[in-house]
């Protein structure tokens, strides 16, 4: 089982040459390299260019790296999109995605300037529309492989407030979660304001995982310790896996119809979560610095 880690996610921008070489040395699993929110209009043009240049000279070792385009609408969405085709990175993220015709037509945008099979698409909800639409999404196109929860905006767009239980974006994050589940994806949850990386933070956390999700973008390095510990799974998870699976194929092996541990029943559903656990802990610890 090849699984990737996503527990930390996050976000630089990419016109500042100092946190392009700082990004070097955290412990984030994956970065996005941002060309959207983070660069002002006047300085979009050049900060693709030192961003291009800084990604084609990769010396960001195990870390996953997307660069965030600007959507195709605007002036500058197609020349970011040749940009990062012409790159080795690993995906292109893209803003504010409502409809399949948008993912299509970012594939399209990518294979039309050459970018290689391996380059993924990951596709930010931050909409209503969006959410109503995930299961359309998801199913879009190959190329997409991460759903990220852009929780910002849609706070302002759903007119909810950003409170510790999150309680109005339940709904939303939950859709969401589903259709990604439904067709394979992994998903992200959306940033949190709390740059400390506090208790407050890991509770986000804790939700975010209880909901289904893979990991967290995130905005500052304070919070990537406590994602990576909240979104792996802990020595004592990693145990119990280990134990599921050495009855379940000792009961296989003797021709038992059922296997038990602690007391509790062990079917294959079980053995199949146990196998995934054991796989991403692996991930972890083959990229660990």
């Amino acid at each position: 089982m090849q699984l990737r880690p996503r527990r930390s996610v996050l976000y630089m921008p990419g016109n500042n040459q100092r946190a392009l070489e700082k990004a070097k040395t955290l412990a984030a699993d994956a970065l996005i390299f941002d060309l959207e929110d983070a660069v002002a209009p006047d300085q979009k043009i050049a900060a693709r260019a030192v961003l291009i240049e800084a990604v084609k000279n990769n010396d960001y070792g195990r870390r996953e790296i997307a660069i965030r385009i600007n959507a195709l609408a605007t002036t500058w969405g197609a020349d970011d999109i040749k940009a990062v085709a012409s790159t080795s990175v690993h995906a292109v993220c893209v803003p504010k995605i409502e409809s399949a015709e948008q993912v299509r037509a970012i594939a399209l945008a990518l294979e039309h300037n050459g970018a290689p099979p391996s380059m993924a698409i990951w596709a930010m909800i931050e909409t209503p529309l969006g959410v109503l639409n995930a299961r359309e999404i998801v199913a879009a196109h190959p190329r997409l492989n991460v759903l990220i929860m852009g929780t910002s905006d849609l706070s302002k767009d759903l007119r909810v407030p950003h409170t510790p239980d999150r309680l109005g974006f339940i709904t939303s994050l939950g859709l969401c979660v589903l259709a990604a589940r439904a067709y394979g994806l992994d998903i992200l949850d959306g940033v949190d304001l709390d740059l400390s990386g506090s208790e407050a933070f890991r509770a986000i956390c804790a939700q975010g995982r209880t909901l289904g999700f893979d990991g967290k973008t995130l905005i500052h390095p304070n919070q990537i310790a406590g994602a990576n510990d909240i979104f792996g799974p802990s020595a004592a998870v990693i145990e119990h896996a280990q134990r599921v699976l050495e009855v379940w194929w000792a009961a296989e092996k003797s021709g038992a119809g059922v296997a038990v541990l602690d007391g509790k029943l062990v079917e294959n559903l079980h053995a199949a979560e146990a196998e995934r656990v054991l796989a991403i802990a692996a991930a972890i610890a083959a990229v660990a610095p």
